[in-house]
């Protein structure tokens, strides 16, 4: 990308010395034009550095939010997997606690009920007040609970949407660093157009292909103008 830019620098300061010594038109004819020309390929010289270098910008950020969406990304399944492992040891601790309870061994039922897990305890009691082992119309599980809570999972998600936000972002980094890279390549145009205008002795023709050259100039302008900076 930064290669291309130089390239059509260097071609724009080469055409701008061919310009000034041609010396094949009288000089009163030719003086304004010169300038004009001149002034494009300055135009064109600055206008390919700078998207050149937003397009390196935009890149780079680009992969420094990639990296960062990966690292996310990670963090999150390593939350899950907590998350997971809580879930089922406490869903194997209720379980112990339920046949504890149905063979009527107190003792046991409330040496699993003082392993349950601290974020657990809330649910649980909730649960247990709907006296779950005779009354049919109680919650079939704690998980079912509105005071169940399994904070790694919860954490796991929002990494999870964290993650997905970021590489949206690098998305539209990628993206604008396209545009830039399209805009120097329309500068190339340009620098063309300039190339043939300095090949004709002719004022008309050279005045002609340097203001199409001028007119094509516009868009990459606007273009620059009004895409998003780094």
């Amino acid at each position: 990308m930064a290669e291309a830019g130089e390239t059509n620098i260097e071609i724009a300061e080469d055409l701008n010395k061919a310009g000034r010594h041609g010396g094949l038109m009288p000089p009163r004819r030719t003086e304004i034009l010169e300038v004009f020309e001149a002034f494009v390929l300055a135009l064109v010289a600055v206008t390919t550095a700078w998207s050149g270098y937003q397009a390196a910008r935009w890149e780079g950020q680009q992969g420094l939010l990639y990296n960062r969406s990966s690292q996310l990304r990670v963090e999150a399944q390593g939350m899950e997997l907590s998350g997971n492992q809580a879930h089922m040891y406490n869903a194997l601790t209720v379980n112990e606690w339920l046949k504890a309870k149905v063979q009527g061994n107190t003792k046991l039922a409330e040496l699993f009920e003082r392993r349950l897990l601290d974020e657990f305890r809330p649910a649980f009691e909730a649960w247990v007040k709907t006296d779950p082992l005779h009354n049919p119309e109680a919650p079939a599980s704690v998980m079912s609970m509105k005071e169940y809570h399994n904070a790694a999972a919860e954490e796991s998600e929002k990494l999870n949407q964290q993650a997905t936000k970021v590489f949206e972002q690098g998305t539209e980094a990628r993206e604008h660093a396209d545009q830039y890279v399209r805009v120097t390549v329309s500068l190339a145009t340009v620098l063309l157009l300039a190339a043939l205008s300095q090949r004709f002795r002719t004022t008309q023709i050279r005045a002609a292909l340097i203001i199409l050259a001028f007119l094509i100039l516009l868009g990459p302008l606007w273009r620059v103008l009004t895409l998003p900076r780094f």
